[in-house]
């Protein structure tokens, strides 16, 4: 048995082929985020491991507020230099060097705009001289309060050179320095991970990265011979007491790396979804090839169980088959996988700012999971047609006619029930009563009603797809084509089913971004009392800032009402860590934002005063007059006491403080400003003068109220064109579906075809025929996705109202083109199998068996 079956799939190679490209292409998606990640993650512990290269034992203090990678950007704690001839006079240590280091040193190339870095810091630092394997390359090292030296890879992306004047933003607004030396790393390396670096002296490096002069934010120290890093270690922790943290640089390694890969091993879950997801359409395809293997194989299947084979028997041979297929498609998948995940990290590392990738490595996961996921995905797809297969008869092998379409009665049921639960599993998980479990059980009602949904199909694909082919039914290749599509609902029904998984999470995430953006907008609109905002686009952890002397310059213009600037940061609020936010101006922001007092005042703010939204005050249990302490990112905590609670808003919520507070945030310059004009003045009056302003702080710029709108939305279309290329692949996956179903019923209906050729249908006209059946079969899938989408996209849109989604869009438009784009897969998708119908032999086809 098993040999008859080895060579009945070795006899259809073709049918092999394409019964393994939908588990290739899910496979490929597993794999290639694995090697992705584990490419990128031994590139970033390369990256640290050579940057922590020369550092026995490295000292820092703890920082006043732990922040993820995830949550945006931590700012190191700084500690006295008194600190630095401490760990000096530690027996054992051969050197100590103090680094006055930290992110945010933004340089303005020469094009007056600001280097950006997606990922890499921007590190601005004290001139420590060549340690290391930091070399200088041209000039030298800074020694003049207005001077710096960049790395290469600052240099070269800003066209800067030794003499050049160069603008850089810190802490404080834009100051100007000559370029006096450029700088990189052995091995011919412009930058270390992609890093974008610039090196002041060191009084200057306090000022402008620390904030405070006569301190450092880590020391470097390199132990004498014979003195283990670990042993020191211990001996230098033992002197600096506590509050420091002290660790060996290959601990300093491995935990930058880990933070790092705390965001790669996000991602890769991403990818993994969207991996699951081709897969989830990948059984669809596989479900409906085998049915019609079986199908094509009645007589042969009948004739096994005739000559004595039992149904198990029957049973393995498909099995065996489906084995065969995942384990050829899986090491395809496998090796597209690792060229993906390649191709993927040498995009990445250009992006990056030329990161220099580790070399290409297939970890363990990669290669388990690819067979694990290739095996079960085919082996779960094939068990309903071998059981089927087991069922055939004996003397099916003397009938022409061995599968007669079964009634609907039983799926049709089932597929309610089925649908039933997944809808009341994502109404659970949408009404937020699942506690932590609310994503899954979202997920696994989306799940269970994409299942239920496919298995209702069939109860309406004949009468929909009848309707639809009418349209087509004004030739004699249309009306067989609409027939041929309809004669089969089960087969008709998983083939639109894969295709309609696709659409429909499209169409679903397009109802629910365009619906935010149009609530987002309608209530911006109605909320902000503000004629223009400063403010700019934020691509990293660092929001991008400007000039507080701007809000003073731009409240004197003529013109101009009110202004209120806004600040933001993290920070540890009554022992809970959440955003604050302060303001130059308490009466601008609520005659801005129209916010109301509930209790208290809300009118102004004294030092160590601050406000409260309603709803945050009644989840802490705060009133007018309690005091809750307050730890910032820099500086000491601090008692604020609550002066005022304002009425809760979708816009603008949480704790409020002064504009005092901001010069111990991570970033104390503001963010955002609102501009009110005066009854009678023009936005285009105004806006001018505020560029102009602007012009030391090319971060930001200035819009009127629409335009800042557009803009703040606009990131939801990013996000979904995002997600579009990430589903495009199970679309794909759906169009191959359709062509494997329509090849595989041309060879089916082999006979068929050649009497058709033979009392007078055309080599044009059986084209057109297979290509009318690929159309309907097309479209009834975009019709089920679009409609499966939109009420999945209006379910959730419905369960956010109370978070402020109230608009549901549809969007029209974008289901139209999906309609069309439907029909133009259609008719690609029946190229091949058209022409091979067309090609047939006609007499050999009549006497096909």
């Amino acid at each position: 048995m098993l040999r008859a079956t080895l060579k009945s799939l070795l006899a259809r190679k073709v049918r092999l082929v394409l019964s393994g490209l939908a588990v290739v292409l899910g496979v490929m998606f597993v794999s290639g985020a694995f090697v992705l990640t584990d490419t990128l993650g031994r590139s970033f512990d390369t990256v640290f491991s050579d940057a922590y290269a020369g550092t026995d034992v490295g000292v820092s203090a703890k920082p006043k507020i732990d922040v993820s990678e995830m949550e945006g950007m931590e700012v190191a704690a700084t500690f006295p230099a008194s600190a630095l001839e401490k760990v000096r006079e530690v027996p054992g240590v051969a050197s100590a060097t103090g680094l006055a280091m930290a992110d945010g040193a933004r340089v303005i190339g020469s094009n007056g705009k600001v280097l950006t870095s997606v990922g890499p810091p921007q590190l601005g630092s004290n001139w420590a001289g060549e340690t290391g394997q930091l070399e200088l390359r041209e000039g030298r090292g800074p020694t003049a309060d207005t001077e710096v030296a960049v790395n290469a890879g600052v240099a070269k992306a800003a066209k800067l050179a030794v003499g050049d004047r160069v603008g850089v933003l810190t802490l404080q607004p834009k100051r100007d320095f000559t370029v006096v030396g450029i700088f990189g790393y052995s091995g011919d390396r412009d930058s270390l991970g992609g890093a974008q670096e610039v090196a002041f002296t060191e009084p200057v490096a306090q000022e402008l990265m620390l904030g405070q002069p006569g301190v450092f934010s880590e020391l470097s120290v390199k132990a004498a011979d014979g003195v283990a890093p670990a042993e020191l270690r211990d001996d230098i922790a033992a002197a600096l007491g506590d509050g420091y943290v002290v660790k060996t640089g290959e601990q300093l390694s491995d935990d930058a790396a880990a933070g790092l890969k705390e965001g790669l091993a996000f991602f890769n879950n991403i990818l993994l979804g969207f991996a699951g997801v081709a897969l989830f359409v990948g059984i669809f395809l596989i479900l409906n090839t085998f049915s019609i293997i079986v199908a094509q194989r009645t007589r042969e299947l009948a004739l096994l169980r005739a000559m004595g084979a039992g149904r198990r028997q029957v049973i393995g041979s498909v099995l065996v088959e489906a084995v065969a297929i995942g384990l050829v498609a899986s090491v395809l998948g496998l090796g597209a996988g690792i060229g993906v995940g390649a191709l993927l990290a040498y995009v990445f590392g250009q992006t990056a700012g030329g990161l220099q990738l580790a070399g290409l490595g297939v970890p363990p996961a990669a290669v388990i999971s690819s067979f694990a996921v290739g095996l079960i995905v085919t082996v779960i797809a094939a068990v309903l047609p071998a059981m089927r297969a087991a069922r055939i008869p004996p003397i099916a092998a003397m009938q022409d006619v061995a599968t007669p379409d079964r009634p609907l009665t039983k799926i049709s049921v089932a597929g309610a029930v089925v649908t039933a639960v997944g809808g009341t599993l994502m109404a659970l998980g949408l009404s937020g009563n699942t506690g932590d479990n609310t994503l899954l059980t979202i997920l696994g009602g989306v799940l269970l009603s994409f299942v239920g949904v496919a298995l209702l199909t069939p109860l309406i694909s004949r009468p929909v797809v009848g309707l639809l082919g009418r349209l087509f039914s004004w030739s004699v290749p249309g009306k067989l084509g609409r027939l041929n599509s309809g004669r089969n609902p089960r087969r008709t029904a998983i083939t639109a089913a894969a295709l309609m998984v696709g659409i429909a999470l499209v169409t679903g995430v397009t109802v629910i971004l365009d619906s935010a953006k149009s609530s987002i907008s309608a209530l911006a609109e109605d909320t902000i009392q503000a004629e223009l905002v400063i403010s700019g686009a934020q691509t990293g952890a660092r929001p991008p800032s400007f000039d507080p002397a701007v809000l003073d310059q731009a409240a004197e213009l003529p013109g101009v009402a009110m202004v209120a600037g806004l600040y933001g940061d993290r920070a540890v609020v009554g022992g809970k860590q959440g955003w604050i936010t302060a303001t130059s101006s308490v009466p601008a922001l609520r005659e801005i934002y129209r916010a109301s007092p509930t209790a208290g005042s809300i009118d102004s703010l004294g030092p160590n005063q601050l406000l409260v939204d309603s709803g945050t005050a009644k989840d802490r249990g705060l009133s007018v007059g309690d005091t809750v302490p307050v730890q910032l990112s820099r500086g000491d905590a601090r008692t604020y006491t609550v002066t005022g609670i304002y009425a809760e808003s979708q816009l603008f919520g949480g704790f409020v403080v002064p504009a005092s507070a901001a010069a111990d945030f991570a970033v104390p310059q503001p963010t955002q400003a609102y501009l009110k004009l005066a009854p009678g003045a023009s936005v285009d009056q105004v806006m001018p003068q505020v560029e102009t302003l602007l012009a030391d702080s090319p971060e930001v710029s200035v819009a009127d109220r629409a335009d800042f709108i557009e803009q703040q939305t606009s990131q939801l279309d990013g996000l979904l064109t995002m997600i579009q290329i990430l589903l495009a692949l199970a679309i794909v996956i759906a169009v191959l579906g359709i062509v494997n179903t329509l090849a595989l019923s041309v060879l089916e209906r082999t006979r068929e075809l050649g009497l058709l050729r033979a009392i007078g249908l055309r080599r044009g006209q059986t084209m057109r025929m297979i290509t009318v059946e690929a159309v309907v079969i097309s479209v009834f899938g975009a019709l089920l996705g679009v409609a499966v989408g939109t009420g999945l996209g209006a379910a959730v849109v419905r369960a956010l109202r109370e978070d402020g989604i109230t608009d549901l869009v549809v969007p029209w438009g974008q289901m139209g083109v999906f309609l069309g784009l439907a029909a133009v897969v259609g008719v690609v998708a029946a190229v091949l199998p058209a022409i091979r119908a067309a090609r047939l032999n006609v007499l050999g086809a009549i006497a096909h068996e």
